[in-house]
């Protein structure tokens, strides 16, 4: 299990580049007000917190049972799309009472499941199998795990699809990430050539 840091981390400069970058050339052209950068705050909060938020659990575990079990909270897997549900919601509720505005505490709810959902691709990643797909299905799926075994025991046509499958998944959670970016304001600007 990737520690907290990492995840903040990955999700931030693996699937944010455009609000790091954008951020980063808005400050050293002097374009930001401060309510800008309070809007870059609630951003960088809704996305720490939620790609933190599959692993909240130990905290209340350490505390309370003296061990850092992280993976259910009640009798929901936090490692699973169901409880990803948490992190979207609670995103759109803090984003409506932001900017009341239903539409981007939607943008803002994507931004918070992209952050989740980096949190499991890392997950899976470093350890393998989650319960992705809890309730439906109940045993571990590794997105990941084909990628990491010898073609010759799987057959080279299985393990590229396990290849396209993986990297499918990657590129999807940047695109909700990036969606919900430019519609909360980041952007790369393109000027046409003449």
């Amino acid at each position: 299990m990737p520690y907290p840091f990492a995840h903040f981390m990955f999700f931030m400069y693996c699937f944010s580049t455009v609000a790091v970058y954008t951020t980063i050339r808005s400050n050293l052209h002097h374009k930001l007000t401060l309510k800008d950068n309070l809007h870059i705050l609630l951003l960088i909060f809704v996305g720490g917190f939620s790609s933190l938020l599959p692993d909240i659990p130990a905290v209340y575990n350490y505390f309370v049972n003296d061990n850092l079990q992280h993976t259910m909270f009640w009798i929901i897997p936090t490692h699973s799309l169901l409880f990803s549900y948490f992190a979207f919601m609670l995103a759109v509720f803090i984003g409506y009472a932001v900017y009341r505005d239903l539409d981007k505490a939607a943008y803002l709810g994507v931004f918070a499941e992209a952050a989740f959902l980096s949190h499991l691709l890392l997950d899976d990643i470093a350890e393998g199998a989650l319960t992705y797909l809890y309730p439906l299905y109940n045993e571990p799926i590794s997105v990941f795990s084909y990628m990491d075994m010898d073609y010759s025991d799987i057959g080279f046509s299985n393990y590229i699809i396990a290849c396209y499958v993986s990297i499918f998944f990657v590129i999807c959670v940047m695109v909700m990430s990036i969606f919900a970016l430019n519609k909360l304001g980041f952007e790369f600007e393109y000027k046409s050539l003449k």
